[in-house]
């Protein structure tokens, strides 16, 4: 539809191009309803089936919903129409990395540890997914408006399942000169071992301004990726050199780990000696102290007597009943990230238990001013230090609800702390849990 010269598609409108492919073009678009930019891909379904690429489609739809990471380009949403296919997407301001090292050359290496940090933290959120990339490249790096690097491009992706019988994938693809050496081979491989591989050639590119493998022709540079043939160049540190012949390693059972890549010197301290560790929030506290979901003065002996819980009402009692939440039918299940569980325990009680707990499971402790205290890890996770909020609802003076909600991090490492830690820590004063699915009662 065309308003005012502007073509409007549902609720964006339609901006400028900002690339073309064989398949189609992507556009920036702004959403009326929130005024965000975007950027729509817009595929040719004629074309897509043509040449046999609807299941490519249709995996990269199913690889971008399963991996939720701020070094990931997100997913809005997919659209279809009879002749297009749309995909709307995070827009990056900053385009692909690849335009910054053809136009700029190498970087310094302080800047090419930023990238690789934030590369190798997707990608090792991907493996975790049980998602492999196999087109990792400079152009499959894009960057937004503050320099952040997020990967992108997931169109020859492959998960889990689509592992054989050895437990390996066999399908040879990704750009000849980023492809590891076992995937050139057309034998099973690693898909996790592989991805690393390519990691490491962004890494060299990045710093060295050129490719590692390089030949007269094609099968000339598969010789030398097949034997790792390559010299890094005498301006790169010596550190970073130790790691890029760990990483291009031709044999995929001596190439190092992505768990081993985190521990390096290189990847830990950078260039300098200056350790690339986040300083804590300033309202952290050193030990599991202040309640959850509750206020409290500092006075012990008047404790009971100062906590002050959030009564409910009618409206907000049925908000919060299995049977009357919506929000299932916006968020897809295993996406909520939300917990409840009611207690006959009294407010001290539960909140006395809810100390232990985050003393047991060494979580920092921080208070708000409106009730709500957030619990946080101690540790950097795969998606970010996790967190969530919890908070104590009165029904009855001898009935309370409380609520844990995930605000950041990894959504299953949410999941394994909740189950495995939280869960039975909490079993003498849970009465129910409630909202996922099969109610666990425990009688007191």
């Amino acid at each position: 539809m065309e308003s005012s010269g502007k073509i409007v598609m549902g609720r964006y409108e339609l901006g400028r191009l900002l690339g073309k492919g064989a398949f189609g073009k992507v556009h920036y678009a702004k959403n009326l309803q929130s005024n965000q930019g975007v950027a729509i891909k817009m595929m040719d379904k004629e074309k897509v089936l043509k040449v046999g690429l609807s299941e490519q489609v249709r995996r990269e739809i199913t690889t971008m919903r399963l991996v939720e990471h701020k070094s990931i380009v997100q997913l809005h949403e997919v659209m279809a129409t009879r002749s297009k296919i749309y995909f709307v997407m995070e827009y990056m301001k900053g385009g692909e990395l690849f335009e910054k090292v053809a136009k700029g050359g190498k970087l310094t290496e302080g800047v090419a540890h930023k990238y690789f940090q934030q590369l190798i933290s997707a990608v090792d959120y991907c493996h975790s997914r049980g998602v492999y990339h196999r087109d990792l490249k400079p152009e499959n790096l894009l960057l937004d408006e503050n320099e952040n690097l997020k990967v992108s491009d997931f169109g020859l992706s492959a998960l889990s399942e689509s592992k054989r019988q050895d437990g390996l994938l066999h399908t040879a693809c990704g750009s000849p000169a980023y492809v590891a050496p076992e995937v050139i081979c057309k034998g099973g491989y690693d898909g996790a071992k592989s991805d690393i591989w390519s990691c490491g050639v962004i890494l060299f590119v990045l710093v060295a301004g050129y490719l590692p493998f390089q030949g007269l022709n094609l099968m000339e540079m598969y010789r030398k990726i097949e034997k790792g043939e390559f010299r890094c160049p005498g301006w790169v540190s010596q550190k970073l050199q130790k790691l890029l012949y760990k990483i291009m390693d031709p044999d995929p059972s001596k190439r190092i780990s992505i768990q081993k890549i985190k521990e390096s010197t290189w990847f830990r301290k950078g260039p300098g000696d200056t350790l690339t560790v986040k300083e804590p929030s300033e309202n952290i506290t050193t030990n599991a102290a202040p309640a959850l979901g509750v206020r409290r003065k500092k006075n012990n002996q008047e404790d009971q007597k100062q906590l002050v819980v959030t009564n409910l009402n009618a409206f907000e009692i049925i908000s919060l009943s299995t049977g009357f939440d919506l929000s299932g039918l916006f968020v897809e299940k295993e996406n909520r990230k939300e917990a409840r569980f009611t207690s006959e325990k009294p407010a001290s009680a539960i909140v006395s238990k809810l100390e232990d707990v985050a003393k047991a499971l060494n979580l920092r402790v921080r208070k708000k001013d409106n009730g709500v205290v957030k619990m946080q890890g101690r540790k950097e996770g795969r998606n970010g230090v996790l967190q969530f909020d919890s908070e104590i609802f009165e029904i009855t003076p001898s009935y309370h609800v409380i609520k844990m909600k995930q605000t950041s991090g990894d959504s299953l490492e949410y999941q394994k702390l909740l189950d495995e830690g939280i869960r039975p820590a909490l079993k003498e004063i849970v009465w129910a849990w409630h909202g996922d699915g099969d109610q666990q009662v425990h009688q007191a």
